[in-house]
């Protein structure tokens, strides 16, 4: 009987979200609806349950690791950090072919392991990068792809937000989960360096070779490019290096980021008002991930209460699919709801289901994990509604760089994500190797 409710529920759940009704809204409806069928009309109970819930959702002190590390990411963004990492990128691979597009990949890379958000790269990096290689002749379509395709490195390099979600949903180590992503973020860069190169070897005129640097700095520039560069790089060894070395917990090492990306924010001339934006948008950025996680854990609750994880791993028993068939149909589910919905509502609509499932198959809890993020990352940029090219195309100040050009441009980024999501499945010591060192 429960596992029938619960079906009906996800029933009810796709069609809410068809329609258009919020995800965390829909979620809080059919969870509180379906423990009320379950306790037959007991609306005491059923409120009891899903109030208990509510509190429980978010009484823990790692829920505040995601406000801190947006806060984190956001003082270095209006620092502006990310645009004296780009220069110095530029000026290390400027014998590079497609120099421009490898500093953007560098650049992400690095800012990604101090924002955790993938949006904030493509913004930063869509601002920063993609004017300077429009001015040297770069095929419009290759520079877009390469902002849009390389910002994605913000959802699996730590600190992350989806990472930490998965591992709210799934009781994981948040501090595991972050050094797991470490190798594989490493290897999806290099994948897209190589890329980069070979296609700007390949057609020369993609790329236009061009071995001195944008600008020749002053001595102040020098200056304030080697506290914002220097900056991030000690703020990164602070958060994941005490992580990995179990100074800190995730939470502490937050923390310890935020005052640490403060004071390199007053360096640079940051004041009392671009702080206090800061904080707010913060704020704006958090709560909407706190509501969808205490909905996302009423939705565990219902699956719990119903018996709805072993319900449907009846059904996929039932339909005597090979393990690897089964990882498949759950990386097309991922693509497809990349076309419509967020990461953060994709993880919280399917991971309470996918990850029991996958450990009943035998898969690394970690292993899957990344792997998860990567499939869902390459969902950011798909058509029709892939978040990260929305994002590049508000960001460019260009009204020639079409959604078409974005998607085009970022193909070859969503393929090479894809191999490396499936590299990790057959390589599950890609992401295991640092989570085991720390233990």
């Amino acid at each position: 009987m429960g596992g029938d409710i619960v079906i009906m529920m996800l029933g009810v759940l796709i069609v809410l979200i068809l329609l258009g009704v919020h995800i965390g809204v829909a979620l809080a409806i059919c969870s509180g609806v379906g423990v009320y069928i379950m306790f037959r009309g007991n609306t005491e109970a059923a409120l009891a349950i899903m109030s208990n819930t509510a509190y429980e959702a978010i009484r823990k002190d790692v829920f505040a690791v995601i406000p801190l590390f947006v806060l984190m990411g956001d003082f270095v963004w209006r620092s502006g950090a990310a645009g004296d990492l780009y220069r110095i990128c530029d000026r290390t691979l400027r014998r590079l072919p497609g120099r421009l597009a490898i500093a953007t990949i560098a650049g992400n890379t690095v800012f990604a392991a101090v924002t955790g958000v993938s949006i904030a790269s493509a913004a930063a990096f869509s601002r920063i990068a993609y004017p300077e290689m429009m001015k040297l002749g770069y095929k419009q379509s290759f520079a877009l792809g390469a902002v849009a395709g390389s910002a994605c490195l913000g959802m699996l390099i730590p600190p992350s937000v989806l990472l930490i979600v998965w591992a709210i949903l799934t009781e994981m180590s948040v501090g595991a989960l972050f050094v797991a992503g470490i190798i594989p973020g490493m290897i999806l860069a290099l994948m897209f360096s190589a890329y980069v190169i070979i296609a700007a070897i390949m057609k020369p005129e993609i790329a236009p070779p061009y071995d001195k640097p944008l600008t020749d700095p002053t001595s102040e520039e020098k200056r304030s490019e080697l506290i914002g560069g220097l900056g991030i790089l000690a703020l990164i060894m602070v958060v994941i290096g005490g992580i990995w070395l179990g100074w800190f917990t995730p939470t502490e090492a937050a923390a310890f980021g935020v005052i640490c990306a403060l004071v390199i924010g007053i360096i640079k001339g940051m004041r009392g008002k671009e702080i206090v934006e800061s904080l707010y948008q913060a704020g704006r950025t958090t709560a909407p991930i706190m509501f969808l996680l205490i909905a996302a854990q009423m939705y565990s609750r219902l699956l719990a209460l119903g018996g709805g994880v072993n319900y449907i791993q009846g059904i996929f028993v039932d339909l005597n699919l090979a393990p690897f068939m089964v990882i498949l149909l759950m990386a097309f589910i991922w693509l497809i709801l990349g076309m419509l919905i967020d990461s953060i509502s994709i993880i919280l609509l399917t991971v309470p289901i996918f990850a029991p499932l996958a450990m009943a198959m035998g898969y690394d809890p970690i292993a899957f994990a990344i792997f998860g993020i990567l499939v869902i990352e390459a969902g950011l940029l798909s058509p029709p509604f892939g978040l990260l090219v929305y994002t590049v195309k508000g960001s460019v100040d260009d009204p020639t760089a079409s959604l078409k050009k974005i998607f085009m441009g970022s193909f070859p980024y969503f393929l090479l994500i894809l191999a490396a999501a499936f590299l990790v499945l057959a390589l599950p010591i890609t992401a295991t190797l640092l989570p085991n060192a720390l233990i």
